[in-house]
């Protein structure tokens, strides 16, 4: 099982304190627990695309087994055939791989459904399962509640070949859904809710997408999940925290099966700032289209930060920053965001975009002459070399890079103001030209020729430096500005009556059709990653994107000094 983690985090890794999974599988290793094996896995269920949530839990687990020689095993929970398909399957591989995992064995909970039948009859023979007739109604209120204990089902003592002949009834089809269930016999009167006798097996005739209509009952997870893991052999198996209440009954069902005994250890699951992680509530804005889907650039799915730009290496970078613990928090989507800006600092190419384009006629530059510049193609990676980038009377600025009457600290250009062009010259705004409405559209300046590069002979300095594109060798492009899905930090905490979906943000999508790119960007390829220098990170959009029609997304903002300030004012 290998990754392609990059030295860097692995030397993050390396410097930070062991979590508390990590010590407990370093003192398994220590006392020979397993006979120095350690074996995890990734066990999703397949009915929705994993999201940012599900990739901590693929870190922990492949890096588990990657840090310590291990195996690590990718097995999907399929027992709940209404709602799973093979789409998910198959996102859910593309996902891990593209993460940069890679699994020892791929496995289906529905490869184990003979050996689960055979375990559940072992312990109705054994007097320690029976089969239930209660609708779900009665069974919710024989099982009593939390501040008191249940009640033992009238059928409870069923005789073992009454429910040996019932659950064989239930596999042939004999039942309609709901009319019985296979439950374990524990104890009513249990402190731990799921230990007062729990459904094993349920009725549910619906087609299965591996096993087709061969079976109509199906076990519930937490009678597969343990049987999984013990005839896989894990040793350590991994869950979220709302799990821990869970693991009486998952030794419960490895000891008295008197089979492997794997262990379950949880930790905290992940949520992010400004987005909901339920797969039901994701599902929900696919379906009503507040989304165009699952891997629509807002949504917190691997596969919707895939197309937005993110890479695998910022989404490893940022579940180690986070780590693992035992408690669960709420974490600032701009953690996530650092860890993106953080590599694409280091590694994206430069290059020049004007989103809202502003026509500059320089008229004291020579017509039809052209001249050439020489751009740094990234700062922070002096191998990365250089560019040609032309220069020509009419060029395009950002909109937001004037002002007519502009306040004390707008360094940017303004009538009669000298600004730089970055690897331009020293302009100086002449004149402002307006329509019949008063809207500016076009400007008119003086350029220094003598500043090529951005540099004066006589010393003169200016505060402003903007970038620019050539107007004759501008790129088209559709470039589409995503912000946060919804407006409040924590969109589910809504008062009584009321959805999440009401805090939906309705700026989180911004498209503008009239960008301008410079010419190197005519050959971008669908998934490459760029700065457009001073706006932000961007994306060649995967899906949509086309060489007669460029579209990019923007994948994070750059840190914009001037409109921290304007927030402030």
């Amino acid at each position: 099982m290998t990754t392609d983690n990059p030295s860097s985090e692995n030397n993050e890794q390396d410097a930070r304190p062991k979590n508390f999974v990590e010590q407990i599988v370093e003192a398994d290793l220590a006392a020979n627990t397993h006979a120095g094996r350690v074996h995890t896995r990734f066990p999703p269920e397949p009915n929705g695309y994993l999201h940012i949530g599900h990739a901590k839990s693929i870190c922990l687990n492949f890096g588990i087994a990657q840090n310590y020689g291990g195996k690590c095993n990718l097995r999907f929970d399929d027992t709940n055939p209404a709602k799973e398909d093979t789409e998910y399957v198959d996102s859910i591989k593309e996902d891990v791989q593209w993460l940069g995992f890679q699994w020892d064995g791929i496995y289906f909970a529905s490869d184990y459904f003979q050996q689960l039948y055979d375990l559940a009859v072992q312990l109705i023979k054994d007097g320690k399962a029976y089969i239930c007739s209660l609708s779900p109604e009665e069974t919710r209120e024989y099982r009593g509640g939390w501040d008191g204990v249940g009640q033992d089902s009238p059928y409870r003592d069923r005789s073992i070949d009454e429910n040996l002949d019932l659950f064989q009834r239930m596999k042939a089809g004999e039942f309609s859904d709901g009319e019985h269930t296979l439950r374990a016999k524990i104890d009513m009167a249990s402190a731990n809710m799921n230990m007062r006798d729990p459904a094993m097996y349920r009725i549910k005739h619906v087609h299965h997408h591996r096993t087709g209509d061969q079976w109509c009952i199906y076990p519930m997870y937490d009678f597969a999940h343990g049987i999984s893991d013990s005839i896989e052999n894990i040793t350590h198996s991994i869950c979220t925290l709302e799990f821990e209440h869970h693991r009486p009954l998952y030794d419960w069902f490895l000891d008295e099966l008197d089979i492997f005994r794997s262990r379950q250890y949880e930790f905290a699951r992940l949520n992010i700032t400004h987005t909901v992680m339920s797969k039901r509530r994701l599902l929900e804005l696919v379906e009503q289209n507040h989304v165009t889907g699952w891997d629509d650039p807002r949504m917190p799915t691997i596969s919707g930060l895939r197309r937005r730009g993110y890479t695998p290496e910022a989404i490893r970078s940022f579940c180690s920053r986070i780590g693992v613990t035992k408690q669960n928090s709420t974490h600032d989507i701009a953690w996530l965001e650092d860890a993106l800006r953080a590599q694409l600092n280091k590694e994206a190419p430069r290059r020049a975009a004007v989103l809202r384009p502003l026509k500059v006629v320089i008229e004291n530059f020579p017509e039809g002459h052209e001249e050439t510049m020489e751009a740094v193609n990234n700062p922070e990676d002096p191998s990365a070399g250089t560019r040609q980038i032309p220069f020509t009377r009419e060029l395009y600025i950002e909109r937001s890079d004037f002002m007519e009457d502009p306040p004390k600290k707008f360094f940017r250009l303004g009538p009669g103001r000298e600004v730089r062009l970055r690897y331009g010259f020293f302009i100086t705004c002449t004149d402002v030209i307006k329509d019949e409405q008063g809207n500016i559209t076009e400007l008119r300046c003086t350029y220094d020729p003598e500043t090529r590069g951005g540099q004066a002979p006589d010393g003169r300095k200016v505060r402003g430096t903007i970038h620019w594109v050539s107007a004759k060798h501008a790129v088209n492009a559709e470039v589409r500005l995503y912000d946060h899905l919804f407006q409040k930090q924590d969109p589910s905490n809504v008062e009584e009556g009321q959805s999440y979906l009401e805090n939906l943000n309705p700026n989180s999508l911004e498209v503008l059709t009239q960008c301008k790119l410079e010419p190197s960007l005519k050959d971008a390829l669908p998934g490459e990653r760029f700065q457009f220098e001073r706006l932000g990170y961007f994306c060649v959009d995967a899906k949509e994107s086309a060489t007669d029609q460029l579209v990019f997304n923007r994948s994070v903002t750059l840190r914009d000094t001037w409109a921290k300030m304007q927030k402030k004012g």
